[in-house]
């Protein structure tokens, strides 16, 4: 957002509020017509959406006023600890047993969740360019999602939460260090794991190559060749 319009900010984040309160307006009607919170989980996991975009908008702020203190770092590594329970809302879809009403009311869960991800990995890669250049921070990109879709894995599959990094250290690196130690152990983990980086890529691709045409607009673009007059 920093080099594009100075409202680009304000817009982004008050869209992803619509949109997570379109999505919660979803839920309530649902709640409001069975009277059941069936999937009152939905809620919850679309708060832990946001702990990453806070994040990166505070590494992000910070990086612009030049501080490079260790808020910063710790915020970064908060960022990246909870940057899969953002596009993890894709894997609610799972919930969806033939009602059109369930299926679209998850589907905004988790194309908020989704957006609310790239959004916050936009923030970080730019925070990323300053310091790395182009080439390191791409880098660190493609290294994020790789972890993103690993911890997507985790979460699903294995049903651990971000903050069991710090309650339950010893047992999540056990499950952390399977995978890695031996992948053709576990096939499940290695095709979870390159499906959900995969996706996670092209959408972030997507939504970059989106951003930089926008701002290239905004900016006037490369002006046009003149012509050469013959006389």
């Amino acid at each position: 957002m920093g080099r594009h319009h100075p409202r680009a900010r304000a817009l982004v984040v008050a869209s992803l509020l619509l949109a997570s309160g379109f999505s919660l307006a979803l839920l309530g009607a649902r709640v409001a017509y069975t009277g059941g919170d069936r999937f009152g989980f939905l809620a919850w996991n679309l708060c832990l959406a946001w702990i990453p975009l806070l994040a990166a908008l505070a590494v992000y702020d910070r990086a612009k006023r030049g501080r490079g203190d260790p808020w910063q770092v710790l915020l970064g590594a908060a960022w990246l600890l909870f940057f899969p329970n953002a596009p993890y809302l894709v894997t609610d879809l799972i919930h969806v047993q033939g009602s059109w009403y369930d299926a679209a009311m998850i589907g905004a869960f988790a194309w908020t969740g989704v957006l609310l991800g790239l959004v916050s990995l936009y923030l970080m890669h730019t925070v990323l360019r300053r310091r790395l250049g182009a080439v390191g921070s791409w880098a660190a990109v493609a290294a994020v999602l790789g972890l993103g879709g690993f911890g997507i894995y985790l979460g699903r599959f294995q049903r651990w939460n971000s903050w069991d990094v710090l309650a339950r250290p010893r047992a999540l690196v056990a499950d952390v260090a399977a995978p890695l130690a031996d992948p053709l152990a576990h096939p499940r983990a290695v095709a979870a794991t390159l499906v959900f980086a995969g996706f996670l890529a092209l959408a972030y691709l997507t939504v970059y190559a989106l951003v930089e045409l926008g701002a290239g607009r905004r900016s006037g673009g490369t002006a046009p060749p003149q012509a050469t007059s013959r006389g």
